[in-house]
């Protein structure tokens, strides 16, 4: 075999094993590739599945009608709040000094009795539902933030009124437990398709 032959030979050679080197370096970027994104998709998964719950406190049915559109857009667990003393239509006269409501929204030691047990422990996010009572979030709210160990857990506001807003209420809440990672909320009307797309906004 002459020198030529001998030359093309192991060129041929080389190239041939450069080509496999080549192949097996782009294989292995590529299923780093995919196992990265693999990864992603499987912590957004994760972050999807955190478990819901949606707790209200609702004394005329409007806000317990908001709760359940939202529970069935997150497919939540629903769970009310219920006043041990139940209260009546004298109770939430707006114009009566001396109605229970006015006494209690006036006293910022009020804490009305929950009747019933909640138990928060395996949930990740809460949607916490309640009327704007005087400008502000009622007291057997802070009742249940009383009554649970919320620190840490992500909590999203939600709020029912005829006009007013819910920033006051946000800013008690916020300040009442700081360990909470509370995201701002949103006066709600009765719309389930305001609500569908109010959820979807905040990615929750």
């Amino acid at each position: 075999m002459n020198k030529k032959l001998i030359v093309l030979a192991i060129t041929i050679i080389v190239i041939a094993m450069m080509g496999v080197i080549f192949g097996f370096m782009h294989s292995k970027t590529s299923n780093n590739n995919n196992m990265n994104v693999l990864e992603n998709k499987e912590e957004n998964k994760t972050s999807k599945n955190n478990k819901i719950a949606i707790i209200y406190f609702s004394a005329t049915g409007t806000t317990k009608k908001v709760a359940e559109y939202i529970k069935n857009t997150t497919n939540g667990d629903l769970i009310e709040i219920i006043p041990k003393e139940k209260y009546t239509d004298a109770d939430l006269n707006y114009g009566n000094n001396n109605s229970r409501a006015t006494k209690e929204q006036n006293d910022s030691k009020a804490r009305p009795e929950i009747s019933n047990n909640i138990n928060t422990d395996s949930y990740d996010i809460i949607y916490l539902g309640y009327p704007i009572w005087w400008g502000d979030v009622p007291k057997i709210i802070l009742t249940f933030l009383d009554n649970q160990n919320l620190n840490g857990k992500t909590i999203i506001p939600f709020c029912t009124s005829g006009s007013s807003s819910i920033s006051s209420s946000l800013n008690t809440l916020k300040n009442y437990n700081k360990n909470i990672n509370w995201i701002d909320g949103k006066r709600l009307t009765t719309s389930e398709s305001e609500v569908k797309n109010w959820i979807n906004s905040i990615n929750y």
